[in-house]
């Protein structure tokens, strides 16, 4: 693959650039063993449901999905609800808090094969830029030491400000490759969530990279992924 064909690459966070989906998912199990724990009949949470439900959308909208698989039902409430609050953005407030929790306690550290192809990007002097659903991503970023690869960062903070609709939809891609000045066309988008490629393909970019860290080589390519690796180092020749 010849990297320097492209403008800009545009890269999801979480089990794309650092192992923070390890973390995520950690916390929305402690999450929904919890909450379905306390409820008589509602099938247990499992780590299917984190890929069938939760990875790579926005916050509120995963409570949503997976509370709707069980046929519960909670009201929406606000963003600004209390982490008890018995509703959808109280529950994602809650995961909120157990992630942070965890994230300050273990750290995190970018995955190898992702420094080896952000560093030869360097030398190409290409676009970079971060586009992720995560409230969080700035923090994560900076806990890492990555925060001065990518000067533009898309993530749930920039979309909730902008009324950005999040993955699937495409938007939030689209939004970084305008802020690089780049057209979709000239992007490379990595991701590693179905939810993150259906959008990337939907928003027409230059090549779809799906990054398998769970999901499967096949539901990444019938999301739209033009290729799929393993490792990120696999895309430097």
């Amino acid at each position: 693959m010849d990297l320097g064909q492209y403008r800009a690459y545009l890269f999801d966070l979480d089990g794309v650039i650092t192992p923070t989906a390890d973390l995520h998912r950690r916390a929305w199990a402690q999450l929904f063993n919890t909450y379905l724990g306390g409820h008589p009949g509602a099938e247990p949470y499992s780590e299917e449901d984190y890929y069938a439900h939760l990875d790579g959308k926005p916050r509120y909208q995963a409570v949503a999905d997976l509370l709707d698989s069980r046929g519960l039902g909670l009201p929406w409430g606000d963003p600004d609800d209390s982490p008890d609050a018995e509703t959808v953005c109280g529950l994602g407030n809650r995961k909120n808090d157990v992630f942070n929790e965890v994230l300050e306690r273990d750290g995190v550290t970018a995955y190898p094969g992702t420094m080896v192809l952000l560093e030869r990007l360097v030398c190409l002097d290409v676009e970079l830029a971060v586009v992720s659903s995560s409230k969080n991503a700035g923090t994560v970023l900076r806990a890492a030491g990555l925060a001065d690869y990518f000067p533009v960062v898309v993530d749930g903070v920039v979309a909730a400000r902008e009324e950005l609709a999040g993955k699937p939809a495409p938007d939030t891609f689209l939004r970084a490759a305008r802020l690089l000045n780049a057209r979709p066309e000239e992007c490379v988008v990595l991701e590693d969530a179905t939810s993150g490629v259906v959008a990337a393909a939907a928003g027409g970019f230059g090549l779809v990279v799906g990054v398998d860290r769970g999901a499967g080589r096949e539901a990444l390519v019938r999301a739209g992924a033009d290729v799929v690796v393993a490792d990120l180092k696999e895309l430097v020749g």
